[in-house]
C-alpha cells in the first residue's frame, strides 16, 4: 500500500468517526425543542391590579393552561404607571417561556409615543396571541341635556372648551377615543383624567363630567332597566352590538374614522424560542374557544380574537402607527 493511499484511508476513518459521534446529537436535536416545555410553573404577569377585567381574563386562561400543560400557571399582578411596570417586568424576564404576560392597548401601542422615555421597548416583547377586543360606548348621564350625539356635538361647537370628558388615565383607550372624537367630529372638549375607569364613571353618573368613552361591559350595568344611570349615544364598533342594538355606530351618524377597540393578548420576552411561542399560541387559541371562556368574552360585548403570533404582531404595529400619529398630532404629553 502506498503512503498516499494509507493517508486517504486515515482521513476516511477520521471522517466516519466524526459523523458517528454527531449522530446522537443530530437525532436529539431533531425532536421539537418545546417537547419538554413547560418544565416548571409558569408565571403569568398582569400589569394591572387584581379584580379588573384583564386580571379576570388572565386567571381564566391561566387555569386552562394549567390543565393543558400539567403545570401550575400563577397570575402575578404588577400594577402601576399605566401598565408600564408590569410590562417592563415581562420584557426583562428570562426568555424561556416560563414568564409570560398580558399585553394590551396602552403599553404596547401608545406609551412609546406618549412618554419621552420608557424602561422597556415594546419591541422587546414577542406576541403570542390576541385574546379579545371590544368596542367602547360614548355615554352621558341620564340628566344630561344631550339626548343624542348630534346634541352633544352642537353643544360642544356652540361653546368650545366647555364640554368635559372623563378618562381612566392619560393615554388609555378612554382618553384616545375622546381625542379621536374631537378630531373627527370637529369639536374642542376638556379632558379630565382619573385614576381608573370606576371613579371616572362615578363622576359621569353624578354629572360632574359631561361624557365618557368606556368598554361596553363596564357601562352595561348602568344602561339598562330601573337601575339605568347613563344614556349611551354611540358605539365605536363597525356594526351595532347585539347587547345594545338600539345604539348607533359612529359611521351611521356620519362621523368617519371612529372604529376602534380596547384589546389585550399574551406576550413573552424577546428571545423566547419560536417552538415555545408556537406551543403557547396553540394552547391560548384553544383556551379562548372553550365554551365557558368564549361565553365570558362575548357576554361582555367583546370579540373572541385568537390567530397566529404573526397576525398579533401585525395588529400591534398597525395600532402603534395609528395611535402614535394621534398622540403626536394632538401633542399629548404626560401630566
Amino acid at each position: 500500500m502506498t503512503p498516499l493511499s494509507s493517508r486517504r484511508r486515515q482521513i476516511a476513518f477520521a471522517c466516519a468517526a466524526a459523523l458517528a459521534s454527531l449522530a446522537p446529537f443530530d437525532m436529539a436535536s431533531a425532536q421539537p425543542p418545546a417537547a419538554d416545555y413547560p418544565s416548571k410553573a409558569i408565571t403569568f404577569v398582569v400589569p394591572y391590579a387584581a379584580g379588573g377585567s384583564s386580571d379576570i381574563r388572565a386567571r381564566q386562561i391561566a387555569q386552562k393552561l394549567s390543565v393543558y400543560f400539567g403545570k401550575p400557571v400563577v397570575v402575578d399582578n404588577r400594577p402601576g404607571a399605566g401598565g408600564n411596570i408590569g410590562t417592563d417586568y415581562i420584557a426583562k424576564a428570562v426568555p424561556d417561556g416560563h414568564v409570560i404576560g398580558l399585553g394590551n392597548f396602552a403599553p404596547l401601542a401608545v406609551n412609546k409615543a406618549l412618554f419621552p422615555k420608557l424602561a422597556y421597548n415594546p419591541a422587546d416583547l414577542m406576541p403570542i396571541a390576541l385574546i379579545e377586543r371590544g368596542p367602547l360606548v360614548m355615554s352621558v348621564s341620564l340628566n344630561s341635556p344631550s339626548k343624542s350625539s348630534q346634541d352633544l356635538i352642537a353643544r360642544a361647537k356652540a361653546k368650545p372648551g366647555t364640554i368635559s370628558y372623563a378618562s381612566g388615565g392619560l393615554g388609555g383607550s378612554h382618553h384616545l377615543a375622546a381625542e379621536l372624537f374631537e378630531q373627527n367630529a370637529g369639536v374642542d372638549m376638556v379632558h379630565v383624567a382619573y385614576k381608573g375607569g370606576a371613579p371616572a364613571t362615578n363622576d359621569l353618573i353624578a354629572g360632574n363630567v359631561d361624557v365618557m368613552f368606556e368598554w361596553i361591559y363596564a357601562v352595561m350595568p348602568y344602561l339598562k332597566g330601573d337601575a339605568a344611570k347613563l344614556r349611551p349615544l354611540a358605539i365605536t364598533s363597525a356594526k351595532r352590538s347585539p347587547l345594545l342594538p338600539e345604539v348607533p355606530t359612529f359611521e351611521e351618524l356620519g362621523i368617519k374614522g371612529m372604529e376602534m377597540s380596547n384589546w389585550f393578548g399574551v406576550v413573552a420576552p424577546k428571545g423566547t424560542p419560536s417552538a415555545v411561542i408556537a406551543k403557547l399560541n396553540q394552547a391560548i387559541n384553544r383556551a379562548i374557544r372553550e365554551p365557558d371562556v368564549a361565553e365570558k368574552i362575548t357576554s361582555q360585548g367583546n370579540e373572541v380574537a385568537g390567530g397566529t403570533p404573526e397576525e398579533f404582531g401585525a395588529f400591534i404595529k398597525s395600532e402603534s402607527d395609528r395611535w402614535g400619529a394621534l398622540v403626536k398630532a394632538h401633542n399629548i404629553k404626560p401630566e
